[in-house]
């Protein structure tokens, strides 16, 4: 059996399975809080927490879509509703007015701000409380091996 249709062990498996519903439940339980609490999806907080750390709070659309792992026009659907709500509006890049940038509101920042807390509160409950400081450094340098080896790093 060549090394490409060798089986995950027992042990692989079961990390393997764990991390995967992981990967399935916390993104949902994140989502859950948000709706309820703020009224916003999780890559609606996302999206704007990304702005917020932005200088000027705005980025060109092409860099947060890949900040958010989300399609281009996915975003800018995304972008139209936090539009609505006068969370961000878009502008052309003065650099380059080729590309479009987004830029958190005044007001876009002040609902972030109030999100934030509750936001805040379900991460640690619920990823921070279970884990030992040594075990949160130790996924963080499993996060980072593993997207070098997607990156190609």
């Amino acid at each position: 059996m060549s090394a490409r249709e060798q089986w995950l062990t027992d042990d692989q498996l079961a990390a393997w399975r764990g991390f995967m519903r992981l990967l399935q439940r916390l993104p949902a339980a994140l989502e859950s809080q948000l709706q309820q609490d703020s009224k916003l999806s999780f890559i609606e907080y996302y999206v704007l927490a990304h702005l917020s750390d932005q200088p000027g709070r705005r980025l060109r659309m092409s860099e947060l879509a890949v900040l958010a792992n989300t399609e281009l026009s996915r975003l800018s659907h995304l972008i139209g509703r936090l539009e609505k709500r006068g969370f961000v509006y878009r502008e052309a890049d003065p650099a380059n007015g080729r590309y479009t940038r987004a830029v958190l509101t005044d007001a876009g920042q002040a609902y972030l701000a109030q999100a934030a807390p509750g936001h805040v509160a379900q991460v640690q409950s619920l990823f921070v409380d279970v884990l030992t400081p040594d075990e949160l450094r130790t996924l963080q340098g499993i996060s980072e091996a593993v997207l070098a080896r997607i990156d190609g790093d």
